[in-house]
């Protein structure tokens, strides 16, 4: 059953009933969410809006047959802002599952390489596109590289931080101990394949929440239904990113 948590979502969805009907024969039963949030936040360069995960929760906690909704990122500690984020999500009512995250250091020194070897290149580029380039384009490449070490940069830093464990981990608990119906997870990662097509196999729906080309072809093949969160954009992007709220004056948006 679809009950809207705030005045902006009742008139959103009045204006978008076919929206909500899709979203009421989804959460039909039983449903928890998994918001792999560490993956999906990158999809927002792809689809041009940014989702307000306040405004998410908001739409989610409108239906009365999701028991919870859980949300994976990581922490960068010592970083207030991506402390106090954590924080924040936990505040607005998200079962937030958390760990640090991994700053890794890689070298970009070429000192020790010759101009046309692409020993170092190969960490970055993966071997069969590096063994297609020209010799150019290696020293080319290599000489990039050596503009950079010239003005002191030898290293780059890379965070990493997934939840394919704890994610799959938590689908098959929530399975087996909680009675759970509706999985909906928001991620098109392939390393989700064997628990979607584990729950598929005893009898449990499953949906992905995701936009046009960020499903993985393993992920596709489990034949679990694709639901287009561009669908949702204005029930939960920001609000200056509305389509809607675009029209109105400056002083309207600010009322």
């Amino acid at each position: 059953m679809f009950k809207a948590k705030t005045e902006k979502i009742k008139k959103l969805a009045e204006e978008d009933q076919k929206t909500i009907k899709e979203l009421v024969s989804i959460f039909d039963k039983k449903t928890v969410v998994y918001i792999d949030f560490a993956n999906v936040i990158h999809w927002q360069e792809k689809i041009g809006w940014h989702y307000e995960l306040k405004r998410l929760k908001q739409l989610l906690d409108s239906f009365d047959t999701i028991s919870s909704i859980k949300l994976y990122n990581g922490t960068l500690v010592g970083d207030d802002n991506s402390e106090k984020r954590i924080e924040e999500y936990k505040k607005y009512g998200y079962i937030v599952i958390t760990k640090p995250v991994k700053v890794m250091r890689i070298s970009i020194d070429v000192s020790s390489i010759s101009g046309n070897s692409p020993d170092l290149l190969k960490n970055f580029i993966r071997r069969p596109l590096l063994d297609k380039f020209k010799l150019e384009t290696i020293e080319y490449l290599n000489s990039q590289l050596r503009e950079l070490n010239q003005r002191g940069v030898t290293y780059f830093e890379d965070l990493k931080c997934n939840f394919d464990v704890e994610i799959g981990r938590d689908m098959l608990l929530d399975y087996s101990n909680n009675g759970i119906e509706n999985f909906i997870l928001w991620s098109g990662d392939s390393d989700f394949a064997d628990p979607v097509n584990q729950l598929l196999e005893n009898g449990k729906k499953v949906v992905i929440f995701s936009t046009a080309r960020r499903v993985s072809t393993e992920l596709s093949k489990t034949g679990a239904q694709v639901f287009e969160i561009n669908k949702l954009r204005e029930f939960i992007c920001w609000p200056r990113e509305s389509k809607k709220d675009s029209r109105r004056s400056p002083q309207a948006l600010e009322s």
